[in-house]
């Protein structure tokens, strides 16, 4: 190809085209019918319900609305459910890191199957999770047996639900750490262990900071869905007002009493509260991967 003929492709290339004739920038083909699909499926699995969550709402006044969300019976559920949820996530926090730790940095027989365990929750019905905890925890249990004589009733107590919220929350923070820990550059450990840095001070100084994003994630999480949790609670729990009663029970029993004015109201308020926790955990998920793209 001589000269003038590439510098003519080259013009040819470059040269604008017709005023008439509209270029599409898109790279994605079909976007807008891709688009147009997934806003109909949102709105008739997602939006739709909740709107008619919303408007059946909106039939109470002021008045009607604030005595169903604040009466003793319901507030005392907040803060079993809120407060099970938030014990619960901390432990998880504690342990699901260990566990992470453990899978990743060492190896030995049944690691595997270690692994799988983890994800356990995951698969099982929570229903059969509330039944073989309330099996191994009640009075007459494996576990509870030894533990009642000593003063020790975990099962029909808050401290039940509290285990029954770890056992479900955990591969949340185990499965959010874990392939942080993965990926952390051995390079910096080894680097502050040349330069006189303890075990403690390795991992509070080098390590910690780099997992902290994935910690403060798992942990949302995990409490996220240990506040929505029914299933595994409503066995172990004993369903006593003021003492044992969560959040989703109470909307239960509004639901069977035909009080559906007052099930949704205490229904929104735990839904103003997910999207709250749906926020924050985009956020820190956001910064979790701002902080992974940033230069060491």
């Amino acid at each position: 190809m001589t000269a003038a003929t590439s510098v003519a492709a080259q013009g040819a290339v470059q040269a604008p085209a017709p005023a008439g004739r509209r270029t599409s920038k898109r790279v994605l083909p079909g976007f807008g019918l891709t688009l147009g699909y997934t806003l109909f499926y949102l709105s008739i699995i997602v939006l739709i319900p909740l709107s008619a969550l919303l408007f059946k709402t909106f039939s109470l006044t002021w008045e009607q609305f604030w005595t169903a969300i604040s009466a003793p019976r319901v507030v005392a559920s907040y803060r079993l459910t809120f407060g099970a949820s938030f014990i619960a996530a901390l432990v998880n926090l504690f342990f699901g890191l260990l566990i992470a730790w453990v899978l990743v940095r060492y190896k030995f027989p049944g690691k595997k199957i270690v692994d799988a365990l983890v994800d356990l929750p995951f698969a099982l019905p929570t229903a059969v999770a509330g039944i073989s905890l309330t099996a191994l925890l009640a009075g007459n249990g494996w576990v509870g047996q030894y533990l009642e004589p000593l003063g020790i009733q975990l099962a029909f107590k808050p401290a039940g639900i509290v285990i029954a919220l770890i056992f479900i929350g955990l591969p949340f923070v185990v499965r959010t750490v874990q392939p942080v820990l993965e990926d952390a550059e051995k390079e910096l450990e080894e680097a502050a262990t040349c330069l006189g840095a303890t075990r403690w001070q390795t991992f509070t100084k080098v390590i910690l900071p780099s997992i902290t994003p994935a910690l403060l994630t798992g942990f949302a999480m995990a409490f996220a869905r240990a506040v929505g949790e029914y299933g595994s609670v409503i066995f172990i729990a004993g369903n006593m007002p003021m003492v044992s009663e969560i959040t989703p029970l109470i909307i239960i029993g509004k639901l069977e009493q035909y009080d559906y004015a007052g099930a949704t109201a205490v229904a929104v308020v735990m839904l103003v509260i997910s999207f709250i926790l749906l926020l924050v955990i985009n956020a820190l998920q956001a910064w979790q991967r701002r902080h992974a793209g940033a230069p060491a």
